[in-house]
């Protein structure tokens, strides 16, 4: 009995901490770069960041560009080179469009966050030194859908607390920040990933994670993604765990990289030009059966062709713009016809933004851009 009132001794008991295994990670937070350095394709940008990275003075940014950048992998590497993993929690504070934008998060959180007087450094767990400045940091990620009033109550928070908090605002179109919180702030414009740097990116993490492909799947995902790298990166992730799941696996073709992009085929498409009357350029891999020319086509035959392409599914505003992009950059086209074709691009999706019948517009498009090449 006097065991059990005996004090015990207390053991620690150690909470272990939430790690995210690697394999299921999405490859795009996998690879997102840990410092500027690792920033792809933005020279500009990484060098006057390296430079205010020397000094720690940071001004209010305002970054802007087409999506997929790296704008807010950009901001969120500087505040780690910044304060450190154990000061980045108390010292940076990001919102993004799934958090609720109104003026009421602005005269609150917002401006409690700014208020506050930064902390003391802690030690970096890692055994780095970080230069930790004293100030905090404010990342809005997509600040251009916040609201005209929230926009205007967070200018004089901007100049009250700027000596504590620096801010940085994130968007895709900078038209729509106001322009008196755009003069506060430094502006940073982010460009499409040209070819070389999108390559280069897609080709090490397919070394990383082992896997096998070739040039013509590189060029199709970036022909796919239009320059955005966090979707090219997302494709290629997803067209892994498609070759994976077959047995025995199979390898990654430009076909796979197209059905799960959601474009429309090379060879569908190359058929349906070719069925309008417009020439295949030559070096196209196309099938035999398009290559041979076909008796002059009419209106069943275009009819029927359109009727195949949408029976599998496949968008109308995406068939517009693939064909869009051939005909303008035909070489056998002169100007006058692709002018005329513009036009009817042009007709077709205002009609289809208003909700008009897509397979009857798709073969609208058909029936006149015959005519106007004949």
């Amino acid at each position: 009995m006097a065991s059990f009132f005996k004090p015990q001794p207390q053991t620690a008991k150690l909470t272990p901490k939430h790690v995210v295994d690697p394999a299921l990670q999405p490859w795009v937070e996998k690879y997102r770069p840990k410092t500027i350095d690792d920033v792809s394709a933005q020279d500009h940008t990484v060098a006057v960041l390296r430079k205010t990275l020397s000094s720690t003075n940071l001004p209010h940014m305002l970054f802007y560009g087409p999506p997929g950048t790296g704008k807010t992998s950009t901001i969120l590497a500087l505040a780690r080179q910044l304060f450190g993993p154990d000061n980045f929690r108390n010292r940076v504070l990001e919102l993004n469009a799934s958090d609720e934008r109104g003026i009421t998060i602005v005269r609150d959180k917002i401006k409690n966050f700014a208020r506050q007087t930064p902390r003391a450094q802690a030690v970096s767990s890692d055994g780095k030194e970080y230069p930790c400045p004293p100030y905090k940091i404010i990342i809005l990620d997509e600040a251009d859908s916040m609201t005209q009033d929230a926009q205007g109550a967070l200018r004089r928070i901007m100049e009250t607390y700027a000596k504590i908090t620096r801010f940085c605002l994130v968007c895709n179109y900078v038209t729509r920040i106001i322009e008196p919180l755009a003069s506060r702030c430094s502006k940073f414009r982010f460009t499409p990933l040209d070819h070389s740097s999108s390559s280069i990116r897609i080709a090490h993490i397919a070394s990383e994670e082992g896997i096998q492909i070739d040039e013509p799947v590189i060029a199709a995902l970036i022909s796919t993604s239009a320059g955005d790298l966090r979707r090219a990166i997302t494709y290629l992730q997803s067209a892994h765990r498609l070759s994976a799941s077959a047995e025995p696996p199979t390898p990654i073709t430009p076909h796979d990289i197209q059905e799960i992009a959601g474009v429309v085929p090379d060879s569908v498409l190359q058929k349906f030009i070719h069925t309008l009357g417009i020439e295949i350029e030559i070096g196209m891999q196309v099938d035999v059966d398009v290559v041979r020319k076909p008796e002059k086509a009419g209106f069943d035959r275009i009819r029927a062709e359109v009727r195949e392409i949408i029976r599998e599914g496949y968008s109308a505003s995406q068939i517009l713009l693939q064909t869009h992009d051939i005909v303008v950059l035909h070489p056998t086209l002169n100007t006058k016809q692709k002018s005329s074709c513009a036009l009817i691009f042009a007709e077709a999706d205002k009609a289809l933004c208003d909700g008009a019948d897509e397979e009857l517009w798709i073969l609208e498009v058909a029936l006149r851009i015959h005519k106007a090449v004949a």
